[in-house]
This record gives structure tokens, C-alpha cells and sequence, in this order.
């Protein structure tokens, strides 16, 4: 007779579902510093619909996004998964990054069966939508996208994560299961934005600038570069940090302290500012040259800060080049100096996370040894609520985090 709760360091015999298990839980009530917001609980095993599989989380990766669901903005993920899922549990159960063992699948599920070693990534939208089903529109720009732990509730921290099928990768097996669970988020959302987008996908000898080149977006990104011919050029803001990068392929490494420039544009019609925001830039665009070489600007360039970096990063790209973002780390409000813009040619991309091909893809390069992982830092399930505290406080390592889940 199978056991209502398995410890975490317990054997789950494979197949065996539980009807309880251990999350590390968020409330409503605990919403604020990552640190007292997530909490250990009992709750329910989630029930899975024909199109999905659950899986014996492994281990789970440590993304920001849960920095977010912690402090309960911009948005209260209990409201959110009560409004949209029809889900009045009362509680969020975070992570967006999973490898693990499938314990049972829905009628409709063929790419997975139970036992297979997964890795699992974060898309989430209506599998059954005609438009999806077609090919007319791209899942991952869909109305009915969402990720997956973060959006979708049952995310990787607890024992067992529902996630659907398509969402199964298989995991490499020449790394250990922390290391399975470190690079998919990134990874995936690094692909696509470098190599989804038509005309602006990176070749060869294509300089890319990558902001925050040792962190996890960026650890990838300069790998993929690396991969398909190009140079990044990686922008840290320690020095610290510059031989790591170059590790992983940076041709060059720019220190981001050695600026002063960072912030929304001045107004065109303020001369002074604008004129001293000016010299700061060229000043960032000359220490690119002497990596890159005089006169040759980014062909990309890899954005995440936002607010802070997009005057920038949309000065310094290349004629008829193209700067993709996928976040706002230091801010949402973007300011162009239009006339570089349409004179020049340039694109602003918007891109989030990657559909499944491009996860697949991403996923093959790992597979494949061509990517590491770039796993820094590995913790018990307890410290999940302590590794986003450290994230929150910008204290984190280089690289990718993981808390290992199950043991047994």
C-alpha cells in the first residue's frame, strides 16, 4: 500500500504517487523578503489532466522570477492562480527549473512514458488551441502563454511538479541531476532571443554584447555565440568576474563601474545633460573598439537590465542591428534617441522564454557537452527561501543556482 508522505531523503518507488508531499510554499501573509516568504508545508500531490505528466523533482533550479513571487509584485501570484487556474489553494509553489524522473502521465501523452530521466522547461500554453495545433501562431507569443512556476502553479519546488508532457526534455546524462536542473530557464530564453528572430540570428565573426555576462543569461549567452562563430563581449560590473567569462568564450570583458552614464536618457531638448550623457557613451562605445576593433559596433545586443542600459545598448548597435530584451532588471522605462533609430535602421526586440523547438535545440547543444551549465552554487531544499534572498540582494554567485528536492 503506497505511503501517503515520503521523506525528502526517503525512496519513492517509481510510479508510486503519494497523495501528500513536501513544497516549499509562499502566502499571502508571508509576502516580503524572500528569506520568511517561502516556508516548508505538507500539501496536496496535484492531480494531472490528459496532456500532462507528473515528475519526481530531482533538483530545481533558482531563477529570479521567484524573487518576484516572494515579495507578492508586480504581482500577487495567489490572486493570479486563483483568477486564471481556477486554483483557491491559497498558496504558491514556486520553480521554473526541474530535472527529475516522470511518475505518471495523462491518456493523451506519447513523447514521455513513466521512468524516463527529464530535464523539464518553463513554456506553458493551450496545447489544444487550433491556431497552436496549426502552426499559425507561435506558442510562446500566444495569449495563452504562461510559465510554468511561476504563472502555473506547482512549479519545481516540492517533490512532485505537474508540468505538460511537451515540456519533458531528455536530461544529459554526463551531468549529475543538480547540474540537469541549472540551465534550461536561461538557456532556452538566451537561445531564442539570439537565434529566434529572422535576419538578426547570430553568424559568423558577428560581434554580440552581452550585459551581465556572468550571470545566468549571460553565462549562456556567450557560450551560444561562442558556438555558432561569434564574438561576445561580455559587460560585468566587477573585475572579479572577467575570467570566468572569457572562460566560457567573452573575446572581450567591459567593466560597467568604469561608467557613469547609466540611467533614462536626458531630454534632447536639455543640450548640457544631453551632451554629457553623450561623451559617457562614446566613452563605453570606445572601450567596445578596443575589443572589437575601430568602427565595428555590435551586431546584437544581448539586453536584460532595461531601464538603466537600453540608451546605450540602442546607441552602440550597429547600423541595422538589433537589440533584444527579455526583462527589466533595473527598470521598465525605456528611452530611444529615436533619430539614431530609424536613420540607422536599428530593431528593439522584445522576446520571453522559448517555444519548444528552440528548447529542444538549446537542449541538444547541452546534450551534445557544447554547453556547461555553469552551476555555481548547489543547497538544500530548506535554503530555497535564502538562496532568493541572496538574489534579492544581489549577493548571488556567477552562473546558476539549484537546491537539490529529492533525494531518495
Amino acid at each position: 500500500m503506497a505511503k501517503e508522505l515520503y521523506e525528502l531523503n526517503e525512496a519513492i518507488p517509481v510510479g508510486e504517487v503519494p497523495k501528500k508531499m513536501y513544497a516549499m510554499a509562499i502566502r499571502k501573509e508571508r509576502y516580503g523578503e524572500p528569506k520568511n516568504a517561502f516556508k516548508k508545508e505538507v500539501i496536496d500531490v496535484p492531480e494531472i489532466g490528459p496532456d500532462d505528466a507528473l515528475v519526481l523533482v530531482r533538483a530545481a533550479g533558482i531563477n529570479y522570477n521567484n524573487v518576484w513571487a516572494a515579495l507578492g509584485i508586480p504581482l500577487d501570484m495567489v490572486e493570479v492562480h486563483a483568477k486564471d487556474q481556477n486554483d483557491h489553494s491559497g498558496v504558491h509553489i514556486g520553480g521554473s527549473d526541474a530535472s527529475g524522473i516522470v511518475y505518471k502521465v495523462g491518456a493523451n501523452v506519447k513523447n514521455v512514458k513513466v521512468g524516463d530521466e527529464v530535464v523539464v522547461h518553463c513554456g506553458m500554453w493551450d496545447v489544444n488551441h487550433p491556431d497552436i495545433k496549426s502552426g499559425k501562431v507561435d506558442p510562446i507569443v500566444h495569449s495563452s502563454n504562461r510559465i510554468w512556476g511561476y504563472e502555473v502553479n506547482y512549479g519545481s519546488f516540492a517533490q512532485f511538479t505537474k508540468v505538460q508532457a511537451h515540456q519533458c526534455l531528455p536530461r544529459p546524462q554526463h551531468l549529475d541531476w543538480n547540474a540537469s536542473a541549472a540551465y534550461m530557464l536561461v538557456g532556452a530564453t538566451a537561445y531564442r532571443m539570439l537565434m529566434g528572430f529572422p535576419e538578426h540570428t547570430v553568424r559568423k565573426d558577428d560581434v554580440v554584447l552581452v550585459w551581465g555576462g556572468a550571470g545566468g543569461l549571460g553565462s549562456m549567452a556567450i557560450q551560444i555565440v561562442r558556438e555558432t562563430g561569434g564574438k561576445p563581449i561580455a559587460v560585468v560590473n566587477d573585475p572579479g568576474k572577467f575570467d570566468f567569462c572569457k572562460s566560457l568564450g567573452a573575446v572581450g570583458v567591459i567593466n560597467r563601474k568604469d561608467f557613469d552614464h547609466w540611467g533614462m536618457l536626458p531630454h534632447w531638448k536639455d543640450e548640457a545633460k544631453y551632451n554629457e550623457w553623450l561623451k559617457g557613451v562614446r566613452k563605453f562605445g570606445k572601450a567596445l573598439w578596443d575589443i572589437a576593433g575601430k568602427g565595428v559596433n555590435p551586431r546584437i545586443v544581448f539586453e536584460h537590465p532595461g531601464e538603466s542600459t537600453i540608451p546605450t545598448s540602442c546607441y552602440v548597435v550597429d547600423r541595422g542591428g538589433m537589440v533584444v530584451i527579455c526583462a527589466g532588471t533595473t527598470g521598465y522605462n525605456a528611452t530611444v534617441d529615436l533619430r539614431y533609430h530609424w536613420m540607422h535602421q536599428k530593431r528593439l526586440q522584445g522576446s520571453h522564454f522559448a517555444n519548444d523547438e528552440q528548447c529542444t535545440a538549446f537542449n541538444n547543444l547541452v546534450l551534445e557537452k557544447r554547453i556547461d551549465p555553469c552551476l555555481s552554487k548547489t543547497v538544500s531544499f530548506d535554503e530555497i527561501g535564502n538562496v532568493h534572498q541572496m538574489m534579492y540582494e544581489n549577493k548571488h554567485p556567477h552562473g546558476n543556482m539549484v537546491a537539490t528536492v529529492q533525494l531518495g
